[in-house]
């Protein structure tokens, strides 16, 4: 019974995709239980081939650093030094001799091997040179995080080691969301979280819920070593899903270790489990580098209770004078400030310990604040503006407008304001995801969001202004169907060609019976075809 379980599982598992790959082949499963006992630390610098740091890690693990820093949590509650010093500039520490990460990792005694490599040394450089500051942040929010993850694991008999995953994956942050979709702490991909019990709909994320998530992130986990048996090979797979290890394997001739299919594997899960080795390092020894936990000015003592009814978030700031945006830190899994609760469907209120007591003495006023505004006829509706927008999800942000240019879609606009694609089809009344250039949208976004795209947008402005301006000043009318472009100092046929609309560079070159684009010469006039 429990092979056909396990092989169940596998399937399954083979069917979803994990963070931005797809998993479609057939996975060979293994029996095997999770044994207890510590697996020796390998002390030998491994350096198998193909094995290059991608500086594209970097990237990823700076945004996610950078999200962390701008949760409310970490805005309000750590001192104003500590966040100074998070995005003070980059400080150069003195290499330390190989010999000692080695003998730092071995003294973990780590259920799961910490092996010792150039590309680990390099991420543990990066986080020590290049985010210090953040490091020190993201310690004190260990505190918060890290007891929950250590019930959970230990509930299921795995690796405490595997509590740094978060780390790499969110940088504790519960809301953070990838380019492929993944949300939450432990980057849940939409199929692989409704799998294991997570709901998802228009109102809850429970992707973003740290109870809910780490218990279904044990749970895969757990299902992915009974494939495996292997935690390398595991962790590797928690990133880009079963259907490419088992590619990575066939690829290199059945050979089952990380290290072995290493160079089969995709380019950000081949740094992976580097991340994760200098993760461990750093959590453990951030002492030995002079890095100190930032200290919260006040820490998050909770509590929760049962909502019966629906509830928004605003009835109980005003009622109770809590700031919204700590409603929404403690509660990441409610996607638009509501909570969609019902007699027949009871749900959690996650609160400061001491607002528990004045939310159950002034609960009948709460849930009739403003009852009719947020859920007219007691319905879960949404709500509009004289315009017909929708305002109950906006939670105080911003309106502006957008112009959509060639190239746009939904998901790409949605990452560059952060904000949700159903928000936009349902502020704009979208029926799909087609976009007409010149379209106006209107966005709810952060105030510091869209003071950040403004200035964006507004340098982009300026350098097509720039450019039309150029192209104007160069370019002469025709009425035979031409116009006349002079040539300036580093043209080329093609940098020509893109300032006009649907001609190419092999055109100008025969129109102008061009031989060699080499010859060019500054002043020189060319016929460019004109097209509509």
């Amino acid at each position: 019974m429990k092979q056909i379980f396990q092989l169940i599982v596998a399937i399954t598992l083979l069917t979803l995709n994990t963070k931005s790959y797809s998993q479609t082949s057939e996975a060979q499963v293994k029996p095997e239980s999770i044994t207890s006992g510590v697996q020796p630390v390998d002390s030998v610098k491994i350096n198998p081939s193909g094995l290059n740091f991608n500086d594209n890690i970097d990237t990823i693990l700076s945004d996610k650093l950078d999200s962390m820093m701008h949760t409310w949590y970490v805005e309000n509650s750590f001192p104003v030094d500590s966040i100074n010093a998070a995005y003070a500039a980059d400080s150069l520490q003195q290499a330390l001799p190989d010999s000692i990460y080695i003998q730092r990792l071995q003294s973990l005694d780590s259920y799961i091997a910490l092996p010792y490599n150039d590309m680990v040394r390099k991420l543990i450089n990066f986080y020590f040179n290049r985010r210090k500051g953040m490091v020190s942040v993201m310690m004190g929010l260990t505190n918060y995080y890290f007891p929950l993850f250590e019930e959970t694991l230990a509930k299921y008999d795995l690796p405490a080691e595997l509590k740094y995953l978060p780390i790499i994956e969110s940088a504790l942050n519960p809301k953070i969301v990838s380019r492929a979709g993944a949300s939450g702490l432990w980057q849940f991909m939409y199929g692989t979280g409704k799998m294991y019990g997570l709901e998802i709909n228009s109102y809850i994320d429970e992707r973003n819920d740290p109870i809910k998530s780490t218990d279904a992130a044990a749970r895969y986990l757990r299902d992915l070593y009974a494939i495996y048996g292997d935690w390398h090979v595991v962790i590797a797979a928690y990133n880009c899903g079963p259907g490419n290890i088992n590619k990575a394997v066939r690829r290199s001739g059945g050979k089952q270790s990380y290290w072995e299919i290493y160079a089969q594997l995709p380019k950000e899960t081949r740094g992976y489990i580097p991340v994760f080795i200098a993760a461990n390092y750093v959590m453990n020894f951030a002492k030995e580098h002079n890095i100190a936990s930032a200290k919260p000015i006040f820490t998050l003592l909770t509590d929760t209770i049962v909502v019966t009814s629906y509830l928004h978030f605003e009835q109980i700031s005003n009622t109770l004078q809590i700031p919204i945006e700590e409603i929404r830190q403690l509660n990441p899994q409610y996607k638009r400030d509501i909570i969609p609760a019902k007699p027949d469907k009871e749900l959690v209120l996650k609160l400061p310990i001491d607002k528990i007591s004045p939310f159950i003495d002034a609960q009948n006023q709460i849930f009739a604040f403003d009852r009719d505004k947020y859920f007219p006829d007691n319905q879960l509706v949404p709500i509009k503006d004289d315009r017909g927008y929708r305002y109950a999800d906006t939670g105080g942000k911003r309106k502006i407008y957008y112009t959509v240019r060639g190239g746009d879609k939904p998901n790409s606009i949605a990452a560059k304001y952060k904000v949700e694609v159903s928000d936009i089809s349902e502020w704009n009344h979208l029926k799909h995801n087609r976009l007409k250039v010149g379209q106006r949208l209107v966005l709810f976004v952060d105030s510091k969001q869209s003071k950040t795209a403004a200035a964006k947008e507004e340098q982009k402005k300026k350098a097509t202004e720039t450019k039309n301006e150029v192209v104007k000043e160069t370019t002469t009318a025709s009425t035979d169907g031409f116009t006349y472009y002079t040539v300036r100092n580093g043209d080329n046929l093609s940098k020509i060609a893109k300032q006009f609309t649907g001609v190419t560079d092999a055109e100008i070159k025969t129109i102008n019976n061009i031989k060699n684009e080499k010859n060019l010469v500054i002043g020189q006039k060319l016929k460019i075809p004109i097209k509509s």
